[in-house]
């Protein structure tokens, strides 16, 4: 390819220039080779994939290499249909450009290449492909339901199929974004191979919105499994409500934003059944709920048997620990310490708490000489985790000093 009457025209016009002295002008911008308008570079570079009507295999790295010794690869922009950009390396005499990350499945990519030729006149390639679509989809489910909750709220992502896999967590962990409003720093946590959850370092700002999504899809994260769409997730996040039972103190101190609403008296856990200590999360509220014995392991006809109807009960663990109305020990309320590991109060109290409590409030018990409430499988213990433990279980924070939001942030690019 030459473009020697370019060259010969940009000298002239430099010897016509200086023999006109400095500040005179005797040839246009036009005719310098940079304000040129590009020039067709298919014949200058070449593809190790084709494009056309067929798609292309996404494992296979893309490459763009310049035909002959004259010219180079100036830039090259791979950019697919959801606006995500190729990684690439340029190699240092533009003789070769190659993807650093894997190509996505199932997506339509555009493919720019600018060169220019041995006079430094501009050329570009621009062409389209198709990768051929995943066999094996990751898939992503957000939890919990779109709706208003409390400040302790986690998020939840369960996953399709098993990722095990530090580094391919970490390209899962990356694509799934939480962004809130205001800003706080937070972070993933692999609870095991298919479920994550997510919170801040502190609880949710009282009044705030959530939104979650993925940008998953197509994108490779082990052998032949690639992201699938997800359904983004907006919550909204009421109040700060602080339900705090003291159990050696049989009271219960309600907060909300801070201040005190309420002091109940209640019953907490018996010797032998006490009361788990820890921050606990409202998982829901149930009007009527029938409480037997048998449920948590006592046999029937035992002298710890019961089967009671209990209402206006708030669930804080899957295992059956409630806050509820126990009308029969009213006379132990504010005392003693009767109840099989619920917080009960009296009737009045308990419909009170139920109207002023929802999903995802934050429910602590202190001074009981029950067990810690565990972290995971039991409800959402997940506050009970200092946020420098909590960090070791992502895939991108553990080992990683504190961060800022900001920092977080830029370990979430656009994949």
């Amino acid at each position: 390819m030459s473009h020697t009457p370019r060259l010969w025209t940009v000298l002239s016009c430099s010897l016509l220039v200086a023999s006109l002295g400095a500040g005179a002008t005797a040839c246009g911008t036009g005719d310098h080779p940079l304000s040129a308008s590009p020039y067709d570079a298919a014949d200058q570079v070449a593809f190790n994939q084709k494009a056309g009507s067929r798609p292309i295999d996404p494992d296979r790295p893309l490459e763009v290499t310049l035909k002959g010794e004259e010219g180079r690869i100036t830039d090259v922009t791979v950019t697919d249909t959801h606006g995500r950009r190729l990684a690439g390396e340029l190699s240092a005499d533009g003789d070769r450009w190659h993807s650093t990350a894997s190509l996505a499945a199932g997506v339509r990519y555009a493919l720019t290449v600018s060169t220019e030729d041995e006079d430094g006149a501009p050329g570009r390639r621009t062409l389209s492909f198709e990768t051929t679509p995943a066999k094996k989809l990751l898939k992503a489910e957000f939890g919990p339901e779109a709706g208003t909750y409390g400040v302790g709220q986690p998020i939840t992502a369960e996953l399709s199929e098993p990722v095990k896999d530090k580094a391919a967590r970490a390209v899962v962990e990356r694509a799934l974004v939480v962004e809130s409003s205001p800003r706080v720093d937070g972070s993933w946590y692999w609870v095991d191979d298919k479920k994550l959850h997510f919170r801040p370092k502190e609880y949710w700002p009282a009044n705030s919105t959530v939104s979650v999504r993925s940008n998953l899809e197509g994108v490779r994260v082990g052998d032949h499994l690639y992201g699938a769409a997800a359904t983004p997730l907006k919550l909204t996040i009421g109040d700060r409500v602080e339900a705090i039972t003291d159990a050696s103190a049989h009271q219960l101190t309600f907060k909300r934003n801070g201040e005190v609403i309420n002091t109940i008296p209640v019953t907490t856990g018996k010797p032998g059944f006490s009361t788990r200590n820890g921050v606990k999360v409202v998982l829901g509220k149930e009007y009527f709920v029938r409480m037997r014995g048998t449920s948590i392991g006592i046999a029937e006809g035992s002298s710890e048997s019961y089967d009671l109807p209990v209402y206006y009960a708030t669930r804080v663990t899957w295992s059956g620990e409630y806050v509820h109305a126990a009308p029969w020990s009213v006379g132990s309320q504010g005392y003693e310490n009767v109840s099989h590991g619920c917080t009960g109060m009296s009737t009045g109290n308990a419909a009170w708490f139920y109207e002023n409590i929802r999903a995802g409030d934050i429910v602590k018990v202190v001074n009981s000489i029950g067990n810690e409430m565990d972290p995971f499988g039991n409800g959402f213990g997940d506050w009970n985790l200092a946020w420098d433990k909590w960090r070791q279980g992502s895939a991108l924070l553990a080992g990683t000093p504190d961060r800022t939001p900001a920092d977080t942030a830029r370990l979430r690019p656009q994949v």
